[in-house]
């Protein structure tokens, strides 16, 4: 255990040195970092927003209306379905969660259940309480998973919108079934932020159906199939339009969008993948001469006439844009939409204040901290408490270049950790001194007492760094939030320790071996 090979030796003060440079910029302030060559390490620990302040939302994901569209899309499919099938029916309603069917013919009620698969595999047959009546609702496994899949893509496109604003280090996490956290260090006054994660931004290109009467649409005669539109704001025109319910072309096929101007006018331009732009072209190639509906959220931007085939998937999107406006909504279809609606439950601004009160009495508990555990350290186990002392520092300076290297965000739970390893490693050596003592009193030479010390010693610190790293790994996996940075910070510094331990400190031993002392300083 006392046999330092050279590499062993240069691998020592390799990892301090570099961890100190890598450390180092959390100490300096931001004009001199600029001022540094760009080879140098410039990375700094991120802070929560519990230590920098800023913005807490809390979203809750509107299911309601994802089940009413999957229900209105499966009326729409069972209809075309059973004029296909020749069967007459007397009613097709959605109900609750169940759309009812009644055959004009009661002899056809067992023909329905083999035309779902070709509406949706997730639907079927449910007991009915009234006579004559065939009803249909989605099984409730199907139902789960989607509510399960529109929760994960919130937080994919959540993510996108605030990656696109520049915001630092955002969190955004999945709380419970149908919640979205959302914290923005940094960020006091959130608004222009809600504005770009509330927004729904779905785009959808509808045929106008152009036999439809406005007049009875307004009074709420649609016809089966339609959907009467208003015109959005943007477009500075009353009333709105009547468009087929089922999309021609889907905005979840955008490949890009952009914000431009042309003729003095901000637009919007936008192209498909291969798949959209393929549908968009048979839809303009199929329908020229007709009007088709440019819809943003269930409000209609435009509808102009399809002048001629558009082939290449690419378009343009005009309206009463401001600059503004047009790059704000370019950002959120570039994002993607958000499968359904969000609704803020809580809000929480944070202020720097209280940020940076944490930041002084962190750092005044944490040096008061190390000064007693330096001069317990050094009264207690002299010269190789002064080493386990040294050790210490640089298994700090360890540990912060490694979170400023993986660019993590420490809070408050974080500096916790932290604080919790700096106990572990100076128990590590303790363990290791008081071994060495042991030895002594046995009447073992000092190299002997010292070799022994060490070799036997590590498989009790292993052993409970293990349990410890154990422990703080299954926080990682199950927990969330400030749960996660509290894991992250306690796995890195026992790594770090167990390293300062069993190689910075040794190395001090043997150097000071080779001075040939003739008794043991502790």
């Amino acid at each position: 255990m006392l046999r330092f090979q050279p590499w062993k030796t240069w691998t020592v003060i390799i990892a301090c040195v570099l961890g100190v440079l890598l450390a180092l910029p959390n100490a300096l302030p931001h004009s001199l970092l600029d001022q540094l060559p760009s080879w140098i390490p410039a990375h700094k620990v991120n802070l929560g927003l519990d230590l920098q302040g800023g913005s807490h939302l809390l979203y809750e994901i509107d299911m309601s209306n994802v089940v009413k569209d999957r229900m209105d899309t499966a009326v729409d499919g069972l209809n075309s379905e059973l004029k296909k099938a020749k069967i007459d029916a007397a009613k097709v309603a959605e109900i609750g969660d169940h759309i009812a069917v009644t055959p004009a013919d009661p002899a056809d009620r067992d023909r329905i259940a083999p035309l779902l698969p070709a509406v949706d595999a997730d639907l079927q047959i449910v007991p009915s309480n009234a006579a004559g009546e065939v009803d249909i609702a989605f099984t409730p496994q199907s139902l789960q998973a989607r509510k399960l899949k529109i929760v994960e893509q919130s937080v994919e496109i959540i993510r996108r919108r605030i990656d696109e604003t520049g915001t630092k280090e955002p969190t955004i996490l999945r709380e419970g079934d149908d919640r979205v956290l959302v914290q923005l260090p940094g960020i006091e006054d959130p608004e222009q932020v809600k504005v770009k994660i509330g927004t729904t931004a779905k785009l959808t290109f509808h045929l106008v159906d152009e036999n439809a009467s406005l007049e009875d649409a307004v009074r709420g005669k649609v016809p089966p199939g339609d959907v009467f539109l208003d015109y959005d704001p943007s477009a500075r025109r009353p009333g709105g339009v009547v468009v087929k319910r089922r999309a021609s072309v889907d905005g979840a096929d955008l490949a890009d969008a952009r914000y431009t101007t042309q003729d003095n006018q901000a637009v919007i331009l936008i192209k498909f993948d291969s798949i959209g732009g393929r549908r968009f072209g048979d839809l303009t190639k199929e329908n020229v001469g007709h009007r088709f509906a440019i819809v943003l959220d269930n409000k209609v931007l435009s509808d102009p006439v399809i002048q001629e085939a558009i082939p290449g998937g690419s378009g343009r999107i005009t309206g009463n844009f401001t600059p503004e406006s047009a790059s704000n909504l370019a950002l959120l279809l570039r994002a993607g939409a958000l499968p359904a609606k969000l609704n803020i439950i809580e809000e929480r601004t944070v202020g720097p204040d209280l940020g940076a009160d944490s930041i002084r009495a962190g750092t005044i508990a944490s040096l008061i901290a190390m000064l007693l555990v330096t001069l317990f350290m050094v009264a207690f186990y002299g010269l190789f408490g002064l080493y386990a002392d040294i050790a210490l520092v640089f298994n700090l300076a360890i540990l912060l270049g490694a979170l400023s290297l993986l660019g993590a965000t420490l809070t408050l739970p974080g500096i916790a950790g932290m604080a919790l390893t700096m106990g572990m490693a100076v128990d590590a050596n303790v363990l290791v001194n008081e071994r060495i003592r042991e030895e002594i009193r046995g009447g073992r030479t000092l190299i002997s007492a010292i070799d022994n010390g060490f070799s036997k010693a590590y498989a009790t610190i292993t052993d409970a760094n293990v349990t410890h790293f154990i422990a703080g790994a299954f926080l990682f996996i199950l927990g969330s939030g400030p749960v996660k940075g509290f894991a992250v910070t306690l796995c890195l510094g026992i790594a770090t320790s167990l390293f300062t331990t069993m190689m910075v400190t040794r190395l001090f031993v043997v150097w000071w071996l080779r001075t040939k002392p003739k008794m043991l300083p502790i």
